[in-house]
């Protein structure tokens, strides 16, 4: 395979003892270049006649790589390694959440009122009227974000100590871009009665839900069983953050090719939560020429081992995913590295657009499919057209929460994917260009106003 390219996720901090004369700086930038690292930031943090002290940035691609670019220095004899520090792995130290208060206590009136007794007099309010817990309680603007660690990002089952930073990182986003609070909750079991019965009890703290990283097929029992027991939203990203920001992509992929969504054959590569889930919104949006493909190839009516999600898409069809390929005008990959391969691209139609999600190893490389395809996006920030659930599901529950949706409907689905596809102009829109970047600030308050909206026409809207 190509090599990555090298980004801050493998990013590392190494302090260096060289020389100080003329040219030993170049050595050492040699050094990390040839290793094919790429440098960021270089500081001097001690200098004297003899020697200096420099603490350099550099981007790998892999931590194989960043181990072999500190051998490179290593391997000169006028370059002393003193210390190799990994700068994600230093960002996540003590976690990256916090609770702070929003009122200072400064007197006994302040804790008279804060707590007891004053605090009672708020208790007996809500316990009068319960609704009154969004006006007076964190409720109106926290979600939960649940997890049991059954199939986290391309990790799979590491269970829920292994997942906390997955969910402390969707906190993070979702206080960052959506001003929502959220917190990560991480169960200790992967039993659908255990897990729905789990959030249920947890519930009246919160004013959503956001399901994250459950494995298929159970994800989708637990949420349809949630969004039936609860009058809160409930939402599992997996699936409709990313059907949504797919929907809005192909929707200005199109214009660039001139297809449209009802006539196009699409084939989606991943029968997991994600591939199902984005089937079932482009079915909503018009498609009806969808090719879904999992292990076995082409999910077909002819096949024993479908599951009911995987029956929905069932065609008359057998075959490899190569076979399903041909004259196809859209790859959507929600599966496995390196499955797509040039010589599929060359079958694919015209035009074709190729959203390669995988990560961190996307299906094909974008080095391997330039020239092959009309539009390519991935899920990596490091290559253009990011298909990044960000983009969606912090003004998804930002708009549910402001007007406390009992739920979150397809077509709350439908019209956010649109409000993230308005916001590329069409003097912007570019193959290397067809969503806004995730720090857009217009993103979040524009499917919030659209979600909103939706939830207030559909009357699911309480307030």
């Amino acid at each position: 395979m190509v090599q990555l390219t090298p980004n801050p996720s493998y990013s590392i901090t190494v302090q260096v003892q060289i020389p100080n004369h003329v040219g030993m700086l170049a050595r050492v930038v040699q050094a990390i270049g040839e290793a094919g690292g790429n440098i960021g930031h270089i500081d001097v943090l001690e200098r004297d006649r003899k020697a200096i002290i420099r603490e350099i940035t550099v981007d790998a691609a892999s931590q194989d790589h960043a181990d072999a670019i500190v051998q490179a220095l290593k391997a000169d004899a006028d370059i002393q390694v003193i210390s190799v520090k990994d700068r994600t792995f230093a960002l996540h130290q003590g976690g990256k959440l916090i609770t702070i208060s929003k009122l200072p206590l400064q007197s006994q009136d302040d804790l008279a009122m804060a707590y007891t007794p004053g605090v009672g007099r708020v208790c007996t309010a809500i316990a009068e009227n319960p609704e009154r817990a969004y006006e007076l309680t964190i409720k109106q603007n926290t979600v939960a974000v649940v997890t049991d660690g059954s199939a986290v990002l391309g990790l799979g089952n590491i269970g829920p100590e292994a997942a906390l930073p997955v969910m402390e990182g969707k906190a993070l986003l979702f206080k960052e871009f959506g001003q929502l609070n959220a917190f990560p909750v991480c169960l200790d079991t992967q039993d659908v009665d255990e897990i729905v019965e789990t959030v249920k009890r947890i519930a009246p703290v919160f004013g959503g839900i956001n399901l994250e990283d459950i494995s298929a097929p159970r994800c989708f029992e637990v949420e349809a069983r949630l969004q039936r027991e609860l009058k809160i939203p409930v939402f599992h990203d997996d699936q409709h953050g990313t059907a949504i920001v797919v929907l809005a992509a192909l929707t200005n992929a199109f214009k660039l090719v001139g297809k449209s969504l009802e006539t196009v054959k699409i084939v989606i590569n991943g029968a997991g939560a994600a591939g199902v889930a984005i089937g079932r919104l482009l079915r909503k949006a018009g498609a009806s020429n969808i090719w879904l493909c999992d292990r076995q190839g082409v999910v077909s009516t002819t096949r024993p081992d479908l599951t009911p999600e995987k029956q929905e898409f069932a065609v008359a069809a057998t075959g490899t995913l190569a076979e399903a390929l041909q004259d196809a005008d859209v790859f959507l990959g929600v599966s496995a590295p390196g499955v797509l391969t040039p010589d599929m691209l060359k079958t694919m139609a015209q035009g074709a657009i190729v959203f390669a999600m995988a990560n961190p190893v996307p299906e094909i490389q974008p080095e391997l499919a330039q020239g092959l395809v009309a539009v390519m996006a991935t899920g990596r920030s490091d290559y253009p057209n990011q298909i990044n659930n960000v983009l969606a599901f912090p003004g998804i529950f930002r708009g549910a929460l402001h007007c406390r949706a009992a739920t979150i409907t397809t077509t709350m689905h439908l019209e956010a994917a649109h409000a993230i596809a308005a916001l590329v102009s069409p003097q912007e829109l570019s193959p290397e260009y067809i969503v806004p970047s995730v720090f857009d600030e217009r993103v979040s308050a524009a499917v919030a106003a659209a979600v909103e909206q939706a939830a207030r026409e559909e009357g699911v809207a309480q307030a």
